[in-house]
């Protein structure tokens, strides 16, 4: 008899060691400048996508998994009589979701959950984990499914961009697209409401920004206790370990990651990007 399996795709941002550690199977989605077209996490690491990126006159593309690669990772994994548990980018950002949907329906003897996390990064990083410590646990796949669907309902995600133009050019702005224009300096603290990238609260510059992101992490563990947290960021290695450094002294963690946003969410967000994610 098999046992549940854990499948994402690589916008969920999650750390090497976390997902060799916890077993995930990770499928890439891709980036392109111009012709070169690239495997998330696979054909170009982080530091060379920034590199490149920075020096690109033209934005890169980015785009789903096949439902033939989704298909392929499905059938290798169930082969032994394991179900899996699939979880993903929000569908209202990317198509990723309707490719894993096709590849489960053309497997339909096989135990396949594929999970609309409606989030991106180390927010949709942090339910797997979820799920993830549950099937390595041994939970049955109705119990991992559940843990992961809780764990989704109590995600807080907060995150400040140095420039709207990323999500703007991309498509990715959804309603925090009423923000464009917004004066120089103030940076818009930014959420995920129903799948899609929201505006949570104007703030004058960077700096508040990030002290208000951490004021509402102290907050939510003086009121539940531990919180688990993760903190990602584009290509802003030096802000991010400022920041990590508050957070460990300041907020009631039971766990702490540090994750750099990769290709396919970088080209969107931009980087200096800077998130905290907890629940």
């Amino acid at each position: 008899m098999g046992r549940v399996k854990i499948v994402t795709d690589s916008t969920s941002d999650l750390p090497p060691s976390l997902v060799s550690g916890l077993d995930v199977r990770v499928v890439p989605l891709k980036v392109a400048f111009g012709d070169e077209v690239y495997r998330e996490g696979l054909d170009i690491t982080v530091k060379e996508f920034y590199e490149k990126m920075a020096s690109s006159p033209q934005l890169p593309r980015t785009s789903q998994p096949t439902p033939g690669e989704f298909k392929d990772t499905y059938a290798e994994l169930t082969a032994d009589g394991s179900s899996v548990v699939s979880i993903h980018i929000s569908s209202r950002m990317s198509g990723t979701l309707q490719s894993a949907l096709m590849a489960r329906n053309s497997l339909p003897d096989r135990d396949i959950r594929v999970l609309d996390s409606r989030m991106v990064s180390m927010a949709l990083g942090l339910v797997v984990i979820s799920a993830a410590k549950a099937a390595r646990d041994g939970k049955p796949t109705d119990e991992v499914e559940r843990i992961a669907l809780e764990t989704m309902s109590r995600i807080n995600t907060y995150f400040v961009v140095d420039t709207l133009e990323n999500l703007a050019k991309g498509g990715r702005i959804g309603r925090a697209s009423a923000l464009l224009g917004t004066v120089l300096n103030v940076k818009p603290i930014l959420t995920f409401e129903d799948g899609y990238v929201s505006p949570f609260e104007k703030v004058r510059g960077k700096g508040k920004a990030l002290d208000r992101i951490l004021q509402l992490a102290k907050e939510h563990s003086q009121q539940y206790g531990p919180i688990h947290c993760a903190l990602v960021h584009a290509d802003a290695l030096e802000e991010a370990v400022r920041f990590h450094r508050r957070l460990v002294e300041e907020v009631d963690c039971s766990e702490h990651i540090i994750s750099e946003a990769g290709a396919v969410v970088g080209t969107h967000a931009g980087a200096g990007t800077v998130g905290l994610i907890f629940y």
